[in-house]
């Protein structure tokens, strides 16, 4: 029987990028990109979306603890921030000088 292939999507953001929450609980704050998780479209923000972990207590751990750490939220619910401008921008992609596609910014159609 034939193996699926799954074709991956790229995102419009990267590891590093800082971005608003636009949807959800966390609605209106900012932060950097911390870990992407293209296939399940999650990325996890710096101090954004907190969970807490309890954590079982072992023999290294005897007491055990609670864990603040956090979540990932869909990538539909985060927009990018542009670096020149520091508004929250959509991003499309478009071929550079050197003809290699590259990210830009909708709002004012610099490259990123």
């Amino acid at each position: 029987m034939k193996r699926k292939k799954f074709k991956q999507s790229k995102l419009h953001i990267k590891s590093g990028d800082t971005v608003k929450i636009i949807a959800g609980n966390e609605k209106g704050k900012t932060g950097k990109v911390v870990t992407l998780f293209p296939k399940v479209q999650r990325a996890i923000i710096e101090g954004a979306n907190m969970v807490t972990k309890h954590i079982k207590p072992s023999a290294s751990n005897p007491e055990g603890k609670i864990e603040q750490k956090e979540a990932p939220i869909h990538i539909s619910n985060l927009m990018l921030i542009d670096p020149a401008g520091g508004e929250p921008t959509r991003t499309g992609r478009k071929l550079n000088d050197q003809g290699k596609l590259q990210r830009y910014s909708k709002k004012t159609g610099d490259f990123i």
